[in-house]
């Protein structure tokens, strides 16, 4: 094992973590203030419910040898992860480190769904996900199953994480339905700016989403950071340019969105394109996600907070990029179609098929069968209320929204549960 190495990991698996509670404040931003707290909490409590499942089962299943298509059992409950090495590192921080891949894939749909969820349902839903869907799909493409065998590129999760997800979310958010509200009325942010921390966070962790994928502090470490850090550049210059040009205005969630996009689509390409390739990927990448968010809103479909748009549709352009400008002479793998290799191009495709498909399906029936033993969706009155107090019982801003005006030695102006238990008076 390498010292370095193993700082290194130690680092960027806390990196990876950060980034569920800085994407709990990007989607709590976006959405309004009785279902805030709700919202954050769909993020916070995949670290408990799908970090518990990871550990049990879903690494094994992820990792552990099976065949072409899943893990076996022989690692579940974490039998022989001890810290003999993996690669250069422990091999227990080795499934740390993936498995806060997991859960933040999970917390991840819970922007397409987020005010009109049950949360009891949510987190069952979350933990099959992880085992069912996520893990087997994890070991299709790095865990030694048929797409890594193929010679499809993912660097960090185009496939594994962003199209999973995305496709997941579609799939959920049909399942359930619009919000009763949707379309009916402005459905606004309720604080823009928490939006711009989460999002500003995410491009932190990313770096140890992208640069410890390398699983080592190495010239490939290196250049997965510099192309994290490139990449979003290009995008939220592109996406400006688009807003302005279509809106005459630059958007704070409009910018905040383009990093998150930027970020998703160098995912799958970190260690294997030069740094201009990825200053040039993620803006090419912006002009689709853009205008699939502006083709979302005028449809029924509720994707609350364009989950789709911007990891689904963001991950497929990046996983479908990485096989044009995939460069050798940087990540000594493999070309891509610019380098003179056009069938990587075809592989990534055949990848993306496959993703899309087994995440859909299994996704599908999975929210159905979850379906047949408890109710997906809130009442009607719960989601009118807001999950907050519903799912809950407690208020993102209750000191704000119970606020009284006292008058000196009058009576009390106003709503006050609590004043009226001591007389109505101040």
């Amino acid at each position: 094992m390498n010292q370095a190495d193993t700082a290194w990991m130690l680092v960027a698996t806390a990196l990876v973590l950060l980034m569920t509670p800085a994407l709990a404040f990007f989607y709590g931003g976006l959405v309004r203030s009785k279902n805030a707290l709700n919202t954050l909490m769909m993020s916070f409590v995949s670290l408990g419910v799908v970090g518990t499942v990871w550990a049990l089962v879903g690494y094994s299943l992820a990792f552990g040898e099976g065949n072409a298509y899943v893990g076996d059992f022989s690692m579940a409950f974490l039998t022989g992860v001890g810290l003999e090495a993996n690669g250069s590192i422990p091999h227990v921080l080795f499934m740390a480190f993936q498995g806060t891949f997991a859960i933040i894939t999970a917390a991840l749909i819970s922007g397409a769904i987020v005010e009109r969820m049950r949360f009891g349902a949510y987190m069952l839903f979350i933990a099959l996900w992880a085992i069912l869907i996520y893990a087997p799909l994890c070991h299709w493409v790095w865990g030694g199953g048929w797409i890594g065998t193929m010679g499809a590129l993912d660097y960090a999760g185009g496939t594994v994480v962003h199209i999973n997800a995305g496709v997941a979310a579609l799939v959920a958010a049909l399942v359930l339905g619009p919000r009763k509200d949707y379309a009916r009325q402005a459905i606004l942010p309720h604080n823009v700016p928490f939006t711009l921390l989460g999002a500003g966070f995410l491009w932190f962790g990313w770096f140890g989403f992208n640069a410890g994928s390398a699983l080592g502090a190495s010239p490939a470490a290196g250049l997965a950071f510099v192309t994290t850090f490139l990449a979003p550049m290009g995008t939220l210059v592109v996406w400006s340019l688009l807003d302005m040009t279509r809106n005459g205005k630059v958007t704070a969630v409009g910018l905040a969105t383009a990093i998150v996009v930027g970020l998703v689509a160098i995912t799958p390409a970190a260690g294997f394109v030069s740094p201009m390739s990825a200053l040039m990927l993620g803006a090419i990448a912006a002009v689709p996600s853009y205008y699939g968010l502006v083709w979302r809103a005028r449809t029924r479909l509720d994707d609350s907070l364009d989950v789709v748009a911007a990891h689904g549709l963001g991950g497929a352009v990046g996983a479908l990029l990485t096989g044009v400008f995939a460069q050798q002479s940087w990540n000594g793998t493999a070309d891509g179609l610019l380098f003179g290799n056009p069938a990587q191009l075809g592989i990534q495709a055949v990848a993306i098929v496959a993703a899309v498909a087994f995440s859909g399906i299994g996704t599908f029936a999975l929210l159905k069968l979850i379906g047949l033993f408890v109710p997906l969706r809130a009442e009607n009155t719960d989601e009118g209320m807001g999950l907050d107090v519903s799912q809950h019982g407690e208020e993102a801003y209750a000191a704000a929204e119970g606020a009284i005006l006292v008058l000196p030695d009058r009576e009390v102006v106003g709503p006050s549960p609590a004043m009226a238990t001591q007389g109505g008076r101040a």
